[in-house]
Formats: C-alpha cells, structure tokens, sequence
C-alpha cells in the first residue's frame, strides 16, 4: 500500500500548493517570525479552500459541517505539501553546497 498526497487532496485545490509556497516565501522576507509562517499558511490554505468549496457547491450550506470539514481537511493538506515542496527544496539546496569530491 502506497501513500499518495492526490489521493487525499483534490486535484482542482493542487493548485494552492505553489499559492500557498510563494505566500510563504513572501512571509519568509517580511518581519513575521519564521515558527509563525506554518500557522499562517494553514489558515490561508483552508479559507481558499473553503472559499473555492463554497462556490463549487462541493458542500452546502445546509450540510455546513461537511464544508467546513472538507475545508478544514484540504486547506492542512495543501498547506503541508507547501511546506514540505519548501523543505525538499532546502535541503537540495544545502545537500549540494556541503557535498565535496573526495576520491
């Protein structure tokens, strides 16, 4: 049994990962201290999911709690992978100076 992300996340909110990846390294530049930027882009990720869930009509309002679940559930997922692409991307980049020829 595998783990896949597309499994979980939907296909249509993959795009708030690279949102979500640049609103973070914008952050990164601003004064907002670092251990905040994982908090703030979780509360972006499920507000633009649930907006987005909103508007499809994926839940409705009279089924609210599916909604706000679904949200909930998308807008961590999303705002994890965002985190993780900037992690993965980090240690590439820290791997590749510290890595000398030796032979």
């Amino acid at each position: 049994m595998t783990f896949e992300i597309a499994d979980y996340l939907r296909p249509e909110l993959l795009v708030l990962v690279p949102v979500l990846y640049c609103l973070g390294s914008i952050l990164k530049k601003s004064p907002v201290k670092d251990w905040l930027i994982p908090y703030i882009l979780c509360i972006a990720g499920c507000g633009l999911s649930f907006a987005y869930l909103a508007g499809q009509g994926i839940g409705t309002w009279e089924n609210c709690l599916t909604l706000l679940f679904s949200a909930f559930t998308q807008g961590v997922l999303a705002a994890a992978c965002s985190v993780y692409v900037k992690n993965l991307i980090k240690q590439a980049k820290e791997g590749s100076k510290g890595e000398t020829e030796t032979d």
